[in-house]
């Protein structure tokens, strides 16, 4: 079985596993219960039914005000484009926003024009800083530490540098923002600042946004294995900030990622007894009806990321049913990660997975 590197991008393969016996769990209760969401979804039935969506990565998340503001980001039209975000300055609405648009190609090209003429706009100091720090990780690539070229760290650096700059000069300008601190902790990962610098940036972070789903997946990777931190740290991290939140949070997904990230680094056979285990499955059961699963879950802007993290999940762990519930309500919405742990194309594996829960025998 081929392995994909363990870095910030990376990805591997594993095969979807047959159907365990054994008593009734999460799944079957899901099952019998017929959660309705009431969002996302075109109908009853298994999602492989005709009717049923075509998976596909949707960067919008299906919202149009989002995808008009990322045809505006591409066409370079920042007169059209910052009223929106002049609109959503000081909420979550900002760091979702800057966080769509930063993944738009030659961003960076136009800001940095616009900045020359007018260097004290904020919005687009916050928007080209986010920029630089994904055309950072960009340069990087998803590469092991050992296999980046000098060259290629050389130009990563020289971006979260920009970054760094232009960020704690937002963060300056405008401390109740939450947006500047979510992208700074991504730069000090990339630039190894260290765990204080990151304890910090994700201190001022949630005391801005507490419940920021983003803000605390970047704290997860730093409590990781691979990024120096420990499964231990990072399952602990993950129940206690479960735990913390309201019933019904978005945040019971980090349960659900810390598991994936745990299996991502076992190897063959020790990963399929990992996710599978009662344990695991009883957690993750646990954080769904927590979270996702729980009647007072709202659908905020990109929860559909929250139902692929646990979908997946629920999948892997041979809990067909529940894994169902979730990508129905999905409706074919695809996000790249947690799928990009998966060998290959992020929406060929949800629609394998997808499609392979809904099977009549499963």
């Amino acid at each position: 079985m081929r392995k994909m590197p363990m870095t910030f991008e990376g990805a591997r393969h594993m095969p979807l596993f047959r159907r365990r016996s054994g008593g009734e769990g999460a799944q079957d209760r899901a099952g019998r219960r017929g959660f309705g969401f009431g969002f996302g979804r075109r109908g009853t039935g298994s999602p492989a039914a005709a009717g049923a969506a075509e998976p596909r990565l949707d960067p919008a998340y299906g919202d149009e005000s989002v995808r008009l503001a990322l045809r505006q980001a591409a066409d370079g039209d920042w007169a059209a484009l910052r009223p929106t975000l002049a609109a959503a300055a000081g909420g979550e609405d900002l760091s979702f926003l800057v966080g769509a648009i930063s993944e738009v190609p030659r961003v960076e090209q136009w800001t940095a024009r616009a900045l020359a003429d007018t260097p004290d706009d904020t919005l687009l100091l916050v928007l080209s800083g986010a920029r630089h720090v994904v055309w950072g990780w960009e340069a990087r690539t998803g590469a092991r530490a050992k296999d980046v070229t000098e060259e290629r760290w050389k130009v990563f650096h020289e971006r979260l540098d920009v970054a760094e700059e232009q960020l704690l000069e937002v963060a300056e300008r405008e401390p109740s923002w939450h947006a500047p601190w979510g992208f700074l902790q991504r730069s000090s990962m990339g630039a190894s600042l260290g765990p204080d610098v990151a304890t910090c940036r994700f201190e001022a972070a949630v005391r801005r946004s507490p419940g920021n789903a983003g803000s605390h997946r970047v704290r997860l990777q730093q409590l990781s294995a691979k990024w120096g931190g420990s499964h231990e740290e990072m399952h602990a991290f993950a129940r206690s900030t479960m735990l913390a939140a309201p019933e019904g949070s978005h945040l019971g997904e980090l349960v659900a990622l810390a598991h994936l990230e745990h299996w991502l680094a076992l190897p063959d056979g020790e990963d399929r007894a990992y996710l599978t285990s009662p344990a695991v499955v009883s957690g993750l059961q646990e954080a769904a009806f927590r979270s996702v699963l729980h009647p007072d879950f709202t659908p905020v802007r990109g929860w559909q990321a929250s139902f692929n993290a646990f979908a997946m999940a629920f999948s892997l762990a041979d809990q067909p049913k529940t894994a169902r519930l979730l990508f129905e309500a999905l409706d074919g919405c695809v996000t790249r990660a947690p799928w990009n742990y998966l060998a290959g194309d992020p929406v060929k594996a949800f629609r394998s997975h997808r499609d392979r829960c809904a099977a009549p025998w499963r």
